[in-house]
């Protein structure tokens, strides 16, 4: 029988697995010969915390798991998991801790579960452990932090890829490696600030000899050349030592510079004092002396700031603005990364040039007390100007949430999200929108189109979507007015419990990356909070406790408040890539990345459901799914 004409199902009584369960844990001469390598206008925090990258040595001891190679893994053979690095540099812990299994043993992953595990169109290295990107004749430059050498953190190198579309892209050589003693203990994160003249000027952390967190500068040895394969490390080189009051472990992550009056640039460094995570700003005219302003902005009990970021809004208009844009009609976007729960926050504010200050719009809502750019698994992001297309891009670095033995078996680990488009959301006046860049539709296919299916309270449907893998969905819900009206609210506060917590108005929505049989499913979904005054909050999920039978990998459940205004529908859009799934809440207002590791739900096997687990209220929905081709990307041709 056609699942879209079968009779409903109650998901609790015909699909046990949906019923509750206990929620899981979460121009100088240079003092070296230019290194090869790789080019970008501005590398991220990810930089320190980026994705696996690719050995591009013989050193590597496991054979990358590709369609040319298919040996299967012995288990026997995977190397055990190390002790947690980062620690000790003072930098974020780079891999994901859960118990291997109730039994200690990890779960029994085939070589084909593995396989199918690496994405089809977000960056990643071609194997290993993988920051930031730039436009430069033709070519979007992105550096990400790599380690050659294994699928572990360490040894942190600057990878470098090239793209002309921010969806296809191609690995060049390293760019730089930590071979002087300012940066022997790794090369990480960094910016690139454009000036006048076409030079760029990049400036990046590095580790010293001595565990000591410095700032670098770099430059192209040849800007004439579009792959920037050539880099120049500044002879003068640390440019900056953290000042008196801060910590030799609490100094890193420079953003892009912004060009003010009189010829000087100004940038800020993330650290902290106390448990006050802080913004240093920093002014210079030549990239080579500098001096210390003050603290842009902090905010009490937020721990280290890392990877912050700093760039102008415009309130009046879709596009992208320069990072000196400065004047009416635009708001200051502050983000850092919180080292102590490795979560992105940011907030809107007003950026006052004589003073060197920014102050929020809304000081409840602060930075790292409000807004996150993502409620998933997202952290270390990084934005640039994209002077081809006059618009504001984000990345965000999303690293796995397996065991560091599975990434070792796999031979990889991490990935960038779809490269995402900030504009301010003028309909809130309260935060931006993320969307992802327009290039990813280029990778459609077949289209399926479903209008105006009625879902009854407790109803799930089969979308008969084979080989579900790789989606672009958009999907759009209307809830029953009158039930809306007459449902009497219960005051509660925060709703992402699991989907199958049935409330009176929800949750609803699109069950990804499910087998047949529904033994495994993601729920990404809707919940409608009405307090006892009548007034409703709307909540956007992702509940991973199902995603898969595996044992060691994360199961929470993600999710935070979006707003829904008078007069919208409840719309959702889903990325569906293997192991990532990101969902965009009503326009993109409410960001969530998930790392999902199914073990039936793959290859041929996967599907899509949408759903209805609200006891008092039907839904109608309307749905468009487009199947996509895999990027292409791997090893430039030269």
């Amino acid at each position: 029988m056609d699942a879209l004409h079968s009779p409903p199902n109650d998901l609790e009584t015909n699909q046990p697995l949906l019923q509750p369960t206990q929620n899981r844990p979460e121009p100088e001469s240079p003092i070296h010969k230019p290194i090869k390598g790789l080019a970008v206008i501005s590398l991220s925090c990810m930089l320190i915390l980026s994705l696996m990258a690719i050995i591009f040595n013989g050193q590597n001891t496991h054979l990358p798991l590709s369609s040319e190679n298919r040996r299967t893994p012995s288990p026997e053979k995977v190397i055990p998991a190390v002790t947690s690095r980062g620690k000790m540099e003072g930098v974020s812990e780079k891999v994901f801790r859960l118990e291997e299994s109730e039994e200690g043993v990890s779960f029994p992953w085939t070589n084909d579960m593995l396989m199918w595990q690496r994405s089809g169109y977000h960056f990643q290295p071609e194997k290993n452990w993988m920051n930031g990107p730039l436009y430069h004749k033709g070519y979007y430059h992105l550096f990400y932090q790599y380690n050659p050498d294994s699928a572990v953190w360490g040894n942190i190198t600057w990878g470098h890829a090239v793209s002309t579309d921010l969806i296809h892209w191609k690995y060049l050589p390293i760019s730089m490696v930590p071979d002087q003693w300012y940066d022997i203990n790794g090369v990480w994160t960094g910016s690139a600030t454009f000036l006048p003249d076409g030079n760029i000027m990049m400036l990046y952390t590095g580790d010293t000899d001595q565990f000591v967190q410095v700032q670098n500068l770099a430059y192209p040895a040849n800007l004439s050349d579009p792959l920037l394969l050539d880099w120049v490390k500044y002879s003068g080189n640390p440019v900056l030592t953290p000042p008196e009051g801060i910590g030799a472990k609490d100094f890193r992550d420079p953003t892009t510079a912004w060009l003010g009056p009189n010829g000087v640039w100004r940038f800020i460094i993330g650290s902290k004092k106390g448990k006050t995570g802080i913004s240093l700003v920093y002014k210079t005219k030549d990239f080579k002396s500098y001096e210390l302003e003050g603290n842009l902005h902090g905010v009490p009990d937020t721990g280290m700031w890392e990877c912050v970021d700093f760039f102008p809004v415009s309130t009046t208009g879709q596009n992208g603005l320069d990072t000196s844009a400065y004047g009416p009609g635009l708001k200051h976007f502050l983000k850092a990364s919180l080292d102590d729960n490795k979560q992105d926050y940011y907030a809107l504010g007003t950026y006052d040039m004589d003073t060197q200050t920014w102050t929020p719009d809304n000081p409840e809502m602060d930075v790292g007390r409000g807004l996150r750019l993502d409620y998933g698994k997202y952290y270390a992001s990084k934005s640039f100007f994209d002077q081809k297309m006059q618009r504001r891009i984000l990345w965000g670095w999303v690293g796995e949430t397996d065991t560091e033995a599975d990434d070792l078996l796999k031979g990889w680990a991490s990935l960038q999200t779809v490269p995402r488009v900030v504009t301010y959301d003028s309909k809130t006046g309260t935060n931006i929108i993320q969307w992802p860049v327009k290039e990813i539709e280029s990778l459609r296919t077949d289209d399926t189109v479903y209008d105006n299916l009625v879902l009854q309270p407790g109803s799930t449907i089969n979308l008969n979507i084979t080989s579900a893998a790789q989606l672009d969905v958009s999907a759009e819900f209307l809830v029953d007015q009158e039930a809306l009206k007459s449902t009497v609210g219960n005051d509660v506060i925060n709703n992402c419990s699991a989907a199958a917590v049935r409330q009176a108005l929800g949750p609803f929505g699109l069950l990804v990356l499910a087998d047949e049989s529904l033994s495994e499913f993601t729920p990404v979904y809707f919940y409608i909070a009405k307090a006892s005054d009548g007034s409703v909050k709307n909540w956007f999920c992702t509940d991973q406790s199902r995603s898969s039978k595996a044992s060691g990998v994360d199961k929470q459940i993600y999710g935070g408040s979006v707003p829904v205004l008078e007069g919208e529908k409840y719309s959702m859009r889903l990325l569906v890539d293997h192991s990532i799934v990101e969902a965009f809440g009503q326009g993109g207002r409410t960001c969530i990345a998930s790392r999902i590791y199914p073990t039936k739900a793959i290859n041929g096997m996967a599907r899509v459901f949408v759903f209805n687990n609200a006891t008092d209220s039907s839904v109608t929905t309307s749905i468009k799914i487009w199947k996509l081709k895999s990027a292409n990307i791997g090893p430039y041709k030269f």
